[in-house]
């Protein structure tokens, strides 16, 4: 009976959750031909070469990876199908069951392959460093148009103390780890943008991401390559034979030649793709080799948590001291300014309440980086605090209006001026009304820190995710980050009720009399 009830949940979970129910092992290759497409994970923001819309029929993908997988499904007999997923999740989002495959330049790392089954590789790819071209004596090397100069022990041996951008979650951030102050990106280009404003100094990335997007600014150069590494197909481990299949369809394009042609086809082909048609079972023992056993969630994972909340609170706290000042600044502008101001005033609101913040973090520190010279942390407090300073005018313009306009006048009767009778009588009635939903707009704050991570802040949130790779599970690492966020939102809470409780009170005689 209870094994009846877990399945039935189980399934009712999926529906739910928009998921397909778990399909028994050794049966995926089987529910792939039946359903007739192979489904495949991938994030078109890693754009060009791997998978990006073609800018002459908006809507349609293209890429080496969409030729690819193109040509696996044939080999299956089915047809391909892609589904756009963030390429920090795609390995969570193939474990729940949202596709069958992962193929997004997925490097072969130690912490995937102990969850993940990996193919044989589809491309080999070196880890690039590039800097400045100007400070190129300051890492004891020389640039060299094929990036192949410089030994790598010294190179990455070069990088400690300095401020080192990649992706997260990749081979090269695994590399940094000790070696360099890693600055962690979401996109492609924005390294390099960085890079070039001097907000770091080395850029460690695929050398495929390396040609599109560093190589053409000028004033960056190729600093050497430090290893190779290779691009595979991930599989569900309970799945053996969907990446057995995948393995020999893989097998026969690359010997057919297939495989060169359409690497060839986006510009990517080079001598050490040659490996690739003669792949064998030592290569691929070779390639994966022995993952270590993941690390325990302990300690030290406890430690970068409350460094990550540390630096929460501090984002939080600090936004929202700009927030409360530039708020009420912009409700007494709405209420008493004159036209012209009132009108600003407005539309500051009105945009600032009607675009996201995640859009306002992006244009602030990368759209405005040739005019404002901001580091990474400022811009999220300047970000976060200009956006929810619209929010606190709101909340203090409701706070003003339910004065009595009565309060007002007897003020001016007695011969105040209007400046004087608003601090005097008005501001300190709106600011008790006001205060329950500040304190309210700062937990919610609190909770909207996680997004600056997106322009290389390293919150709560980020460290959760870093974590949940590093130890292969998210229950630990997400657990924790909730119980941090509770720690430091609950307590803000209880300040909120009793706030209110007390200004309840102090109403009570007034509407008895």
């Amino acid at each position: 009976m209870l094994v009846a009830w877990t399945a039935l949940a189980a399934i009712f979970l999926s529906f739910a959750t928009g998921c397909p129910s778990p399909t028994p092992a050794g049966k995926g290759l089987e529910r792939i031909r039946a359903a007739g497409v192979l489904r495949w994970g991938g994030d078109t923001q890693g754009g060009e070469p791997y998978v990006y819309d073609d800018p002459a029929r908006p809507g349609h993908l293209i890429g080496f990876e969409v030729d690819l997988a193109a040509a696996i499904a044939r080999e299956l007999g089915v047809r391909s199908e892609f589904v756009q997923n963030d390429w920090s999740n795609l390995v969570p989002s193939l474990e729940r069951g949202t596709f069958d495959i992962v193929m997004n330049g997925l490097e072969v790392t130690d912490a995937r392959a102990g969850r993940v089954l990996f193919t044989r590789p589809y491309y080999v790819f070196a880890e690039r460093l590039m800097v400045r071209a100007a400070d190129i004596p300051s890492f004891g090397g020389a640039s060299g148009a094929s990036g192949a100069s410089g030994d790598p022990i010294a190179l990455l041996a070069s990088l400690k103390g300095h401020k080192v951008g990649t992706l997260s979650n990749s081979l090269a951030f695994e590399m940094l780890r000790g070696s360099a102050d890693t600055v962690i990106y979401e996109g492609v280009e924005e390294p390099y943008t960085d890079l070039q404003r001097g907000r770091t100094d080395a850029v460690l990335l695929d050398d495929i991401i390396a040609t599109r997007y560093g190589v053409p600014k000028p004033d960056l150069a190729v600093l050497g390559d430090l290893r190779d590494g290779y691009y595979a197909i991930a599989a569900r481990p309970a799945e053996p034979e969907v990446k057995a299949a995948i393995d020999e369809a893989l097998g026969r394009i690359a010997a057919s030649g297939e495989l060169h042609r359409i690497l060839d086809g986006s510009h990517i082909w080079n001598a050490r793709q040659e490996r690739l048609a003669t792949w064998s079972a030592a290569d691929q023992a070779q390639m994966l080799g022995q993952p270590p056993p993941p690390p325990v969630f302990g300690r030290a994972h406890v430690v970068l948590f409350l460094k990550g909340a540390a630096v929460t609170l501090f984002v939080s706290v600090l936004a929202m001291a700009l927030a409360i000042p530039l708020g009420l600044l912009l409700s007494l502008v709405r209420m008493y300014g004159g036209g012209p101001a009132r009108f600003l005033a407005g539309v500051y609101v009105e945009i600032y309440r009607g675009t996201p913040v995640l859009l306002q973090l992006y244009l602030l520190y990368y759209g405005l980086a040739p005019v404002l010279k901001l580091g990474a942390l400022t811009a999220a407090i300047i970000g976060l605090g200009m956006n929810y300073a619209a929010y606190e005018a709101e909340v203090y313009r409701a706070g003003m209006q339910a004065v009595p306009k009565t309060q007002m006048e007897a003020a001016l009767a007695l011969g105040m001026t209007r400046s004087l009778a608003l601090r005097r009588v008005v501001l300190p009635q709106a600011i008790r009304h006001a205060i329950p939903n500040v304190t309210n707009d700062f937990i919610a704050l609190l909770k909207d820190s996680s997004l600056v991570s997106v322009i290389t802040v390293v919150e709560l949130t980020k460290q959760m995710t870093i974590s949940a790779v590093d130890v292969r599970t998210w229950v630990g690492p997400g657990l924790t980050c909730a119980a941090l966020y509770f720690a430091m939102s609950y307590p803000l809470g209880i300040l909120a009720r009793r706030l209110e409780r007390k200004l309840e009170g102090e109403r009570n005689p007034e509407d008895a009399a």
